[in-house]
């Protein structure tokens, strides 16, 4: 079974609620999940950004717009209970609550119309709403955003000479937290003679053991030839690790042969370089940052 949209599950949430106790959202989640019949991975799964669960979000977001109606209460934060309007709303034959249906109440029109003139109205909250709850939608946008960046990043990397490139590389394991400083932990190899090493980073920052790097800007798929002729570049200088990253992709050949020999050979390719590079600042640049924030209920209370 899918996971049902927010609006789907207002009803059935106002029906939990209709003993007029209070409940834990938590609590409400739990037992809603239970009246979709949902399988423990689709409970599980995640919003994109790895944070909260799609249905977690949709249960805390059809309790926010009940409340904006007036049909659900929160006497504290992450606590519910039917308030006297919800329970009227209950005796009517439904067999959904939409957004639409909400614009009946006078707090949710209010709501409504607070969007509007602030320019913000959500989308879940707009005349021609969807399935998707504002922070899903938000969500979404942002993965699209990224998508579009990496594929801009990975165009421009290939445009740079192997230099820059195989520089590229040691600043990113340093960003990522391998040895200290660029100065003290990673120093560019890239020259005749060094044997398929481009690179060589220290682990940590006193040094106690060294990874080595080949940095490929290819077109082409990687095979596994030039894997083993890295693994043969590590075992000349005796080291244990290495990591192979490339503009491009792996063959399946040449990544079950790095899975499976006795040396620690890491695989990255041009689409996982390119989140790297987003993820730890490596030639990219913030432009705007958003904060979602929540009431806390907790403050306000006597």
């Amino acid at each position: 079974m899918e996971i049902p949209d927010f609006q789907s599950i207002m009803l059935p949430l106002l029906r939990f609620a209709s003993d007029r106790q209070e409940h834990s959202l938590r609590e409400t989640i739990e037992a809603l999940a239970e009246v979709f019949h949902l399988a423990q991975a689709e409970r599980e799964q995640l919003l994109p950004s790895g944070r909260q669960p799609i249905f977690d979000n949709r249960v805390g977001w059809a309790s926010s717009y009940l409340r904006k109606a007036g049909l659900i209460e929160s006497p504290r934060r992450g606590v519910l209970v039917l308030t006297e309007q919800g329970q009227k709303v209950l005796t009517e034959p439904l067999d959904r609550i939409t957004v639409k249906y909400l614009d009946r109440f006078d707090g949710f029109r209010e709501f409504r119309e607070a969007s509007r003139k602030d320019s913000i109205e959500t989308p879940a909250a707009s005349d021609n709403a969807n399935d998707s709850t504002p922070e899903e939608s938000l969500e979404f946008a942002y993965q699209r955003l990224r998508a579009e960046l990496a594929l801009e990043l990975l165009t421009r990397v290939k445009d740079c000479s192997s230099v820059f490139f195989e520089r590229l590389v040691v600043e990113l394991l340093v960003a990522m937290g391998y040895g200290g400083s660029l100065k003290d932990a990673g120093e560019r190899v890239g020259k005749s003679g060094d044997g398929g090493i481009d690179g060589i980073i220290k682990e940590d920052r006193l040094g106690l053991d060294a990874i080595y790097l080949q940095a490929k800007r290819w077109e082409g798929t990687v095979g596994r030839p030039e894997i083993q002729k890295f693994v043969g570049a590590l075992q000349g200088q005796r080291a244990r690790k290495g990591v192979f990253i490339t503009t491009s992709d792996f063959t399946k050949e040449a990544r079950d042969y790095a899975t499976n020999i006795d040396l620690r050979v890491i695989l990255v390719d041009g689409q996982q370089l390119a989140q790297l590079m987003i993820d730890y600042n490596i030639g990219v640049s913030t432009v705007t940052a958003y904060a979602i924030k929540r009431a806390d209920t907790d403050y306000f209370t006597e």
